[in-house]
């Protein structure tokens, strides 16, 4: 991975003359990370965020908004919009993920510890200027399935009248509830977006798509995780510690709420998954379809969810679901 052009005099120009840059990481946007190490400061991480494809503005305004609410985002130390290019403070290598998976974790601390940041995120005001995870925004996201995951699979004629018609019915009670309390949903809050800092605590990574939305988004995505299996039963005892610690008085609403809100985000996955290989080459995401249609199957099991159920099992059969995905895992 070759660092940006600019790279250098962007360096210069923060201080950071003749550091070494190292590759990091990328993403399944635009956005490419390179590690900074520099003899006199330390280490720190060039975000590369093509301005043609991406908008960094929304990445420092919810950078800043967490930091000033107590919350570990990665501080600014240098930025050039029309570059595209950020200097940031580096959170080390200890992402909760990798860690969990060589064994080197306690998993249900890591996680209730995951929990409780999300609570004291809910707690704090909004920021200035969120947009609302309204139903707007929902359906464009589902519509992922039909415009991607279904096509690849060559399905035609789909009925998206009946798509749309399945969804329709069981969103109002999310949606007056969510209008009724918005918080800010950070959207992929999960294991691979989660830092153990070395001071403690958890550090918060890929935030820059943030809405004000339904509290039991962001607990979703870390507790229905698309990169890892979590336990149905650690899910459990962590879903019973977010509803106690938030004060939620209808427990059973909230579980109806948090069932379709990951029925909605499991089935945009299954098309981001498929977009992300149809369009942009990258069908190692495939392998995560198998355990998605898992989730979403648990999902649709929920009595308040039978609509949308029925949309499924009338026009997804089990030749479309996991059993497609199988040569992939």
């Amino acid at each position: 991975m070759t660092p940006p052009t600019l790279a250098p005099a962007f360096l210069d120009a923060a201080g950071w003359g003749g550091a070494e840059i190292l590759p990091l990481a990328g993403d399944a946007s635009f956005r490419r990370y390179f590690r900074v190490v520099h003899p006199d400061h330390g280490r720190a991480v060039l975000m590369d965020a093509p301005p043609e494809h991406e908008d960094s503005r929304p990445f420092i305004a919810i950078a800043e908004h967490l930091d000033a609410q107590g919350l570990r985002a990665p501080r600014i130390l240098h930025r050039d919009l029309e570059a595209g290019l950020l200097l940031l403070e580096d959170f080390g290598d200890k992402r909760v993920a990798p860690v969990l998976a060589a064994g080197e974790g306690d998993e249900g601390a890591i996680y209730a510890e995951a929990v409780d940041t999300l609570v004291q995120l809910h707690e704090a005001p909004l920021p200035a200027g969120v947009a609302p995870y309204d139903e707007d925004a929902l359906k464009r996201e589902v519509d992922l399935f039909v415009d991607w995951y279904l096509p690849a699979l060559g399905v035609e004629n789909i009925d998206r009248d009946s798509f749309d018609a399945a969804w329709k019915a069981v969103w109002p009670g999310l949606l007056a509830r969510t209008a009724a309390h918005p918080v800010l949903v950070l959207r992929d809050y999960h294991a691979d977006n989660l830092m153990l800092l070395e001071e403690g605590g958890l550090g918060l990574l890929d935030f820059q798509d943030a809405l004000a939305g339904h509290a039991g988004y962001d607990l979703v995505s870390l507790l229905q995780d698309a990169r890892r299996d979590v336990d149905p039963s650690l899910e459990a005892r962590m879903r019973e510690r977010f509803i106690t610690r938030s004060g939620i008085e209808h427990a059973a609403t909230f579980i109806a709420d948090y069932e379709l809100l990951g029925a909605q985000r499991n089935v945009k996955i299954l098309g981001i998954f498929t977009r992300l290989w149809k369009r942009d080459g990258k069908p190692h995401y495939l392998k995560f379809q198998p355990r998605m249609w898992g989730l979403v199957e648990r999902n649709l099991a929920h009595p308040s969810l039978a609509p949308l159920k029925a949309w499924f099992d009338a026009n997804v059969p089990p030749a479309l679901r996991a059993d497609a995905w199988e040569e992939y895992r």
